[in-house]
């Protein structure tokens, strides 16, 4: 990921030190009010809820499999591998977007062969007539076409000169006040990226699926959780403490 982008334009970067020698944009999160507007219905929204815990509170959020079916299960397979687990949020443009950054380049821990290869693969541009406002989930992409990798954005407001522009392939279910937060942290400008001072870890990621909520899933849900929240935390105590 990586990239240059403005504000106003709409164009994204990947974050994790690259930003300066990339030109990636982007894709986000939408709805004025909590919900996506115009171009679609929650009919639209799969079953499957990805969840990212991040240091400041959680954000979840579901997938548009029939508007972006290949962006669906790309970035759920990233998912699915952990891949972002330690990564961040390297850009938080307060009425704009929050934007994740490229695994490869925003994680905080090393990836296995599998992530790699996965975090290495592109895919196609699966524009469309969603909109663009506040909680869609956008992909963020290089300038030159089919680019798009792991670094996305969820939309802090309405930006209807992005439309057809970016693939968008969900939106957030859960966590505006989460999103709040995060617009409210001191940030500074690198270039033309409105960048957030402190780090906005996303600590670990996990997912499930709405139509199975019985007591085991949850169960289940809560052991995967609670496993993934153990490989931080060990992580953190040799770093602190090694």
């Amino acid at each position: 990921m990586g990239g240059s982008g403005g504000g106003g334009a709409g164009a994204i970067g990947g974050g994790g030190g690259l930003i300066s020698l990339l030109t990636l944009v982007f894709v986000v999160l939408a709805s004025s009010s909590g919900r996506a507007g115009a171009s679609y219905d929650d009919t639209d929204l799969g079953s499957i809820r990805v969840v990212f815990q991040t240091n400041y509170g959680d954000i979840e959020f579901g997938f548009f499999p029939r508007v972006a079916p290949r962006t669906v299960e790309h970035i759920f397979r990233l998912v699915r591998l952990g891949c972002y687990n330690t990564n961040h949020f390297f850009r938080v443009d307060k009425g704009f977007v929050a934007q994740v950054a490229d695994v490869a380049g925003g994680r905080s821990a090393p990836m296995n062969d599998k992530q790699k290869i996965e975090a290495e693969k592109t895919v196609i541009d699966e524009f469309s007539s969603v909109k663009h406002v506040r909680g869609i989930l956008s992909m963020g992409r290089y300038s030159n076409p089919n680019s798009g990798g792991s670094s996305f954005s969820i939309l802090l407001g309405d930006a209807p000169h992005l439309d057809g522009q970016y693939a968008v392939f969900g939106r957030m279910t859960k966590g505006d006040e989460t999103l709040k937060k995060l617009e409210e942290l001191p940030t500074r400008m690198e270039g033309i990226f409105v960048m957030p001072v402190e780090r906005i870890t996303i600590l670990s990621t996990y997912y499930y699926d709405t139509t199975n909520e019985s007591c085991d899933e949850e169960r289940f849900m809560l052991k995967r959780k609670l496993a993934e929240a153990a490989v931080e935390i060990e992580r953190q105590r040799q770093k602190c403490f090694p």
